[in-house]
């Protein structure tokens, strides 16, 4: 996995339709796009994954849905992004399949220990700093902290 993981955020669109920031990251050369939605329903959720497929589809630029392997399969989205609380990861693979890409987020040494014997596809690093967007993680890794989970894990990462 090279190049920018692009993960939306409507809020930081300031008004613009997502659709459309999408469109320009897709443009940019983004390497693949992560639909995060959580505060809202199955319906919509799946609705955006499903307009943000028509975009990124023909673009060849693989759809990951945050959190939600059902979302992810109903919109034949390119893979999936799990938290340390959502479906564990054997149980997704399975459901989604070998081709599906299958990112696993780390918040602790030990997540990233235990990372090592799962067939993740990329460990999402979270938080590198400190952020408003995203309030429900454990303490800030830094660059230090993202240069050793580089010099320890077989994975790709992502921060």
């Amino acid at each position: 996995m090279k190049g920018i993981y692009f993960v939306t955020d409507e809020a930081a669109c300031k008004g613009k339709p997502l659709e459309s920031v999408v469109a320009s990251a897709a443009r940019a050369g983004v390497f693949c796009v992560q639909l995060r939605e959580k505060q809202t329903s199955a319906r919509v959720f799946l609705k955006k994954a499903l307009d943000l497929m028509a975009i990124l589809k023909p673009a060849g630029i693989p759809l990951i849905i945050n959190d939600r392997v059902d979302i992810a399969l109903a919109a034949g989205a390119g893979g999936v992004h799990l938290g340390q609380s959502d479906m564990p990861y054997a149980h997704a693979r399975r459901l989604m399949g070998p081709e599906a890409l299958i990112g696993l987020s780390v918040e602790t040494w030990k997540d990233v220990e235990e990372a090592q014997d799962m067939d993740v596809d990329y460990l999402g690093v979270s938080p590198v700093f400190s952020t408003p967007t995203k309030t429900d993680t454990k303490a800030p890794w830094g660059i230090d902290g993202l240069k050793k989970i580089r010099g320890y894990s077989r994975h790709s990462l992502v921060a």
